[in-house]
């Protein structure tokens, strides 16, 4: 169970805290690659997919448990199995498919931790917060070292040299803790600051530094980030004020989905 709870606690895990429900854009801290499939499947047409059912093979069940031993189909729903996902049942679909693989399949995990938890700290005293506000009251506001950060980010689409990047970095120094706090938490799913500083930061494959990545498309849109890849997408915006505007509404206001609609 180690890897789950290395990149879920980052944010499924404290929404269990609250009993909060989880949600599929959930799932890209677990399998990023599983989510874009979800993601896809909300967005596009799949009358052609004949296939898909409302279950579970086992091999996806072993991936979910992280056990070896055999396990049988599972069935999201009452003989889900042969019930066909359609353009009309796809939202239930990938409902059941996050409550399965954020829940269910691992509730006596879950149920044991909350006993402890919930042992120590009444859930009336933290329900007031938010997945997000609860983790920097467990963990408290990080010392975020930004010319660390900026020394450790890759670019693609920009360089260190672009004219809106340099925007970027003079309004991350502005920040407030606060804010800051709240910025690390959008990019990367947590507000947790390596101890070896940002070089040592960990993506859901290992060591990932920031990525800034240029975002096309309309320039007043917000930026989104990809928080198992560290990876922001950064619109190429017309001025500093207006970078400054779409970041902030972003990390307060967008961090269901971390920014993804």
């Amino acid at each position: 169970m180690g890897n789950f709870w290395m990149c879920t606690l980052l944010a499924p895990f404290y929404k269990h805290i609250l009993g909060v429900k989880v949600t599929y854009h959930d799932i890209e801290a677990v399998d990023p690659d599983y989510y874009k499939n979800l993601k896809w499947m909300l967005e596009n047409d799949i009358s052609e997919l004949p296939d898909l059912t409302f279950s579970m093979d086992a091999d996806e069940e072993k991936l979910i448990l992280y056990e070896k031993n055999e396990v049988s189909d599972y069935e999201l729903k009452p003989g889900g199995r042969n019930i066909r996902v359609t353009e009309e049942t796809k939202h239930e679909y990938v409902d059941l498919v996050a409550e399965h693989r954020l829940s269910t399949a691992i509730r006596p995990q879950i149920n044991s931790f909350l006993q402890g938890f919930n042992e120590l700290i009444s859930r009336d005293l933290i329900s007031i917060f938010n997945d997000k506000e609860l983790e920097l009251l467990i963990s408290g506001l990080p010392e975020i070292d930004v010319i660390d950060l900026k020394a450790n980010t890759e670019y693609t689409g920009y360089t260190s040299a672009s004219t809106v990047i340099n925007w970027f970095w003079e309004v991350v120094k502005s920040f407030s803790k606060e804010d800051m706090a709240r910025f690390l938490q959008f990019v990367t799913g947590t507000s947790k600051v390596p101890l070896e500083g940002f070089k040592a930061l960990q993506g859901i494959s290992g060591p990932q530094r920031l990525q800034i990545h240029k975002a096309y498309g309309a320039p007043e849109r917000l930026p989104s980030a990809h928080t198992c890849f560290n990876q922001l997408d950064l619109p190429e915006y017309s001025s500093k004020e207006q970078l400054e505007d779409r970041l902030m509404l972003a990390i307060h206001e967008a961090s269901e989905g971390f920014g993804f609609g």
